[in-house]
Parts: C-alpha cells; sequence; structure tokens
C-alpha cells in the first residue's frame, strides 16, 4: 500500500536537522548533531536522536537500519520543502501576494546592483515563459 504524500511543517529544530541532511546527504545521528553543534548551537546526543526518531514517525525522514549505524535521509527533496514552506509563508503573511513579498524584501534590505540585475534577468526569463 503506497503512502499517501502529505506537506508537514517541520518544527525550527526539525528544519535544521532536514538542512543538515540536505548539505551532506544520507547521515548519521552522530554526524547530524556533530553539524549542529557546530554550526547552530550545543545539542546533546540523545535529543537529536529522539528527534530525528520522531521525524520518522512523522513521515519526514527515512531511516535505513540495513546496517549497525542507522542512516538517516531527507524524506522529501529540499525544493519541494522549501517551496511548501514559502507558499505558506506567503500565504500567511502577504495574503498570497508574492509581489508584495518581493517588494518589502528590496525595500527593507540594501540590495546590490548585482543582485537586482540577477532579480531583473529572472524577471525577464519568467515575463517570458508565462506569454
Amino acid at each position: 500500500m503506497k503512502k499517501k504524500e502529505t506537506n508537514i511543517e517541520p518544527t525550527r529544530s526539525e528544519l535544521e536537522i532536514l538542512q543538515v541532511l540536505w548539505q551532506h546527504g544520507p547521515s548519521t545521528v552522530r554526524f547530524v548533531n556533530d553539524q549542529l553543534n557546530e554550526q547552530k548551537r550545543e545539542v546533546q546526543y540523545t535529543s537529536t536522536l529522539k528527534l530525528m526518531q520522531i521525524m520518522v514517525e512523522k513521515g519526514l525522514l527515512r531511516r535505513d537500519e540495513s546496517q549497525m549505524k542507522h542512516i538517516y535521509s531527507a524524506a522529501a527533496e529540499e525544493n519541494k520543502t522549501k517551496g511548501f514552506l514559502l507558499e505558506r509563508f506567503i500565504n500567511s503573511l502577504y495574503n498570497g501576494s508574492a509581489s508584495q513579498l518581493m517588494m518589502q524584501l528590496i525595500g527593507n534590505k540594501k540590495t546590490s546592483n548585482k543582485e537586482l540585475e540577477a532579480i531583473k534577468e529572472l524577471l525577464n526569463k519568467t515575463g517570458k515563459t508565462n506569454k
């Protein structure tokens, strides 16, 4: 029986774990915990283990138990998860308007000329494909 695919919104801590797995690929709990301690904040191994076990139950991670050390991997692609989270963010804060989000982003942050050119290029490409 095929499992129905659902979009589950990860918590901030779950997202930190997913980011490690997206960046480094399938990994052990020890490796993920070490990365979190280096990159983010001090986290106990047992806390990382428990959270990753919960993430397996929720369908956010897969666990390969074929070896002595279990290997965990993200159940969903990075772009798919980020797209889902971005859509929820835009819907909840900007009433679904991506243009309002873009205007606020560009207005709130010092945007370099190089970044503005890249944005213009993307808009030109998008405009051509939407015709």
